[in-house]
């Protein structure tokens, strides 16, 4: 029986993974910064872990409490929203402490196990943002951007041990909490003169010809990580697919 950890469990596609690979018999070990066991089911193959991605004792405390793994999940990230000439590099800075630097952190963390066991695969969660760019998430999108070229290169780093390490690239989710988990980091980033532009952009947003659900990633996810061929990328939801088709 195999076991899964997945990060930013708490709500929308970590959460819907998690109990995906539940479903499909495997242990997984659901970490988010703030542990609530009630959003999943109770079982002796689930165990909610507390992470903050963002602190490196945080991260040796999870693994060390959740033993050997064969797949990490990196899903873990915050969104935001804004024109970037009025996001504070402060904000830019936080956005990637998490969406990037905690991953690659994580990854870290667990190559030891899988290059001395020759066997483990890493999947990253990026954004159909890579795929095609899409106005008032620059920021945002650099911090996805830079994990597919980390990714692309560690695939050969992996390949001498017999790991491996995928992409998943979820589409447009209205239902996920992407602007609420910006929080108050979105304050102010509309100033004045974007105003007309960005209500374009929100406009077409209430609009979208195709929109990526949480079962869609978690589909995905479970694809990518079960994986053998060598694929890369995993694009997840109709819309996220049809950019990966045209570009």
């Amino acid at each position: 029986m195999k076991t899964v950890l997945i990060t930013g469990c708490s709500s929308g596609y970590g959460l819907e993974a998690a109990r995906h690979f539940h479903a499909q018999g495997w242990n997984v070990i659901a970490t988010m910064r703030t542990p609530r066991e009630d959003v999943l089911p109770r079982s002796e193959r689930l165990r909610v872990l507390p992470l903050d991605v963002t602190e490196p004792d945080s991260i040796a405390a999870a693994l060390a409490a959740s033993g050997p793994i064969d797949v990490l999940v990196n899903n873990a990230g915050i969104g935001l929203f804004g024109a970037f000439e009025a996001t504070p590099m402060a904000t830019v800075r936080e956005i990637f402490e998490t969406n990037t630097f905690g991953m690659m952190a994580m990854t870290q963390a667990v190559l030891p196990q899988f290059r001395a066991r020759r066997s483990g695969v890493i999947v990253n969660v990026t954004s159909s943002a890579v795929l095609a760019p899409m106005p008032l998430v620059a920021a945002y999108t650099a911090s996805k951007t830079a994990i597919e070229g980390f990714t692309g290169s560690l695939a050969h780093e992996l390949a001498a041990f017999n790991a491996s390490v995928k992409l998943v690239e979820p589409g447009y989710g209205p239902t996920t909490s992407f602007t609420s988990s910006s929080g108050n980091r979105m304050d102010g980033l509309i100033p004045d003169a974007y105003a007309p532009f960005a209500q374009q952009v929100f406009a077409a947003f209430t609009q979208p010809a195709a929109v990526t659900t949480e079962a869609d990633v978690a589909a995905a996810v479970w694809q990518a990580a079960n994986n053998k061929t060598g694929q890369l990328r995993f694009p997840a939801g109709a819309d996220a697919v049809a950019l990966a088709q045209a570009s």
